[in-house]
């Protein structure tokens, strides 16, 4: 049985949903951009993700604060992210909807994250998930 949703790839002329997932390399106990950075970045960054609320495709996005809550079997662990090889954890987020991967692929090659080392853009297509 397939399940059709209204954001399914299956039904023709509806857009998938996208989680894009903004990955950094940070410091031992925060992120590594310094406030000048930032101030530096913020243009870019409402630019690129202008571009994409322009277009009605722009769902939902921000920054993660560095603090952080593991719940595991063992319980649950305040203060560090989970951190890949390199230091590098995820920074922020975005959720858009698009005809297809190739143009959120094109969005994500511009994205501000890319200047900095050992960064990357994640783009992972969300499942319906029926809630009724």
């Amino acid at each position: 049985m397939v399940l059709l949703h209204h954001h399914s790839p299956l039904i023709p002329n509806m857009m998938t949903e996208y989680l894009l997932l903004f990955r950094n390399a940070s410091a031992e106990n925060g992120y590594l951009t310094t406030t000048q950075d930032m101030a530096e970045d913020m243009p870019k960054w409402q630019s690129w993700i202008g571009n994409i609320a322009t277009q009605g495709k722009l769902l939902s996005t921000a920054p993660i604060h560095y603090d952080a809550s593991i719940v595991d079997n063992n319980g649950v662990h305040h203060g560090q992210p989970y951190k890949e090889a390199n230091s590098v954890l995820v920074a922020g987020f975005l959720l858009c909807k698009s005809d297809s991967l190739e143009e959120v692929q094109a969005w994500s090659k511009s994205c501000p994250i890319l200047k900095y080392p050992h960064s990357s853009v994640e783009i992972r297509p969300l499942i319906p998930f029926p809630i009724n």
